[in-house]
């Protein structure tokens, strides 16, 4: 992997942590994900289930976690299976992980060759009583394709009938969304990579240029500091575009006088980043772009200090509504009759500002998190208001990823990237 290696203590504390949780006589299984194809013999690039990722660092296709805590063997408390490698395998495709590299990887003791898992899971099963299967239960998912943990837990189920069956997305809700140190250290580096791109553009966008070379511009600063590239589908919406909240052709040339919505993040060693930004094509704000752009950061900044221990996901998006339609109202975006007649299950802000303000992020960028229960110190999570205007040609949103401190006000990860509408227009015209 490009990235530089991640201390083994992280993934060493993560499955300790699992498997405290775990049920008497249990074990639990975890699966790569698959290579996907795309046609012919093409793939898409590979890109690890964020499971077995926290609970091993193994980067790599075709590899398998087990965790069995009470295992008559020591040696079967943990163990990793991966695909054999070879001087030919090396020769095409690369070097793969040795059980001595696997080991100061994941701090695994136990490796054995992916040739070995059904016998070896025979007998592991033979001396337990309960199965953890992996899941996706997250509140976003929409998965059509049978992935292949899918596939293995289906296999299980019909070979295993007698086990009972636990999931391991309830315990991994909770552990992923408190984030330990090592983990917020790599997520600010993918945030460090995120502003060295957003501060390249600046000095890059003039009236003419097109989103796609502004989001090439990006893709170069990522790929030359050690990311893969985005955490997710990049936006660059000039313009009108801006007010599709999911625009992703960037395909558009900008023009003078308009807005540019940038939503994008760099990912680094898999954990995402999350950074919106609004910045003027000529490299000045029109009075009226500028006193909507600062109402809007001023209801990022407000918004942002709710985000304390204690706080209900719920309560603060109605408090965060309550802001938006203040500032609305002082900008005659809404009028009193708009309020006073409202939806209360669709406030009127929400024509305006249809999307959420904060969400977990970490290894995904909509990252695991129970949303029922109070928000902890150590959560990582984006604020992103806006405002969407079609009648006036534009859309603004600001976001920033932020951690929740035990006291006081969380720690913006992207403190350093630029927001202030004066200091991006100094920026763009310097």
């Amino acid at each position: 992997m490009r990235y530089q290696p991640i201390n083994s203590d992280l993934f060493i504390k993560n499955r300790k942590n699992f498997m405290a949780q775990m049920k008497p006589n249990s074990l639990a299984v975890f699966n790569s994900n698959d290579t996907y194809p795309i046609g012919a013999d093409s793939t898409i690039p590979f890109q690890q289930d964020r499971n077995i990722y926290y609970l091993s660092g193994v980067d790599q296709e075709e590899s398998i976690l087990v965790l069995f805590p009470d295992a008559p063997h020591e040696k079967h408390k943990e163990i990793l299976f991966l695909t054999e490698t070879n001087e030919h395998i090396a020769v095409w495709e690369g070097e793969k992980l040795t059980k001595e590299k696997a080991l100061e990887t994941s701090g695994v003791k136990t490796v054995y060759w992916l040739k070995d898992f059904h016998k070896i899971l025979h007998e592991l099963m033979a001396q337990s009583e309960t199965v953890y299967i992996n899941t996706n239960e997250h509140y976003r998912a929409n998965v059509e394709t049978e992935t292949r943990e899918a596939r293995f837990n289906k296999w299980l189920r019909d070979n295993y009938p007698a086990h009972s069956v636990a999931k391991s997305n309830p315990i991994l809700q909770r552990l992923r969304s408190v984030k330990d140190q090592l983990e917020l250290d790599v997520m600010q580096q993918a945030c460090n990579i995120t502003e060295k791109g957003f501060r390249r553009i600046l000095s890059f966008v003039k009236p003419g240029v097109w989103e796609y070379e502004i989001e090439a511009e990006f893709m170069h600063e990522f790929l030359r500091n050690r990311s893969k590239g985005f955490a997710y589908t990049p936006i660059v919406a000039s313009g009108q575009n801006a007010n599709v909240l999911h625009y992703i052709e960037n395909k558009a040339q900008c023009k003078e006088g308009e807005l540019i919505l940038l939503d994008v993040g760099a990912e680094y060693a898999n954990y995402a980043s999350d950074m919106s930004r609004t910045i003027p094509v000529s490299g000045k704000f029109s009075k009226r772009q500028k006193e909507v752009y600062n109402k809007i950061n001023q209801i990022k900044k407000d918004a942002t200090k709710m985000l304390v221990p204690g706080t209900d996901w719920a309560e603060y998006h109605k408090e965060v509504g309550k802001m938006a339609t203040s500032a609305f109202l002082d900008l005659g975006i809404l009028d009193k009759a708009d309020v006073q007649n409202e939806n209360p299950d669709w406030p009127a802000y929400k024509k305006y500002f249809m999307h959420g303000t904060s969400h977990n992020i970490g290894l995904d960028t909509h990252d695991y998190g129970l949303l029922h229960e109070p928000m902890q110190a150590n959560m990582v999570f984006t604020v992103e208001p806006g405002v969407y205007l079609p009648e006036e040609g534009f859309g603004i949103r600001l976001e920033d990823d932020v951690v929740i401190q035990e006291k006081g006000e969380p720690f913006n990860l992207m403190r350093n990237i630029p927001i202030e509408a004066d200091e991006i227009e100094d920026l763009m015209n310097s």
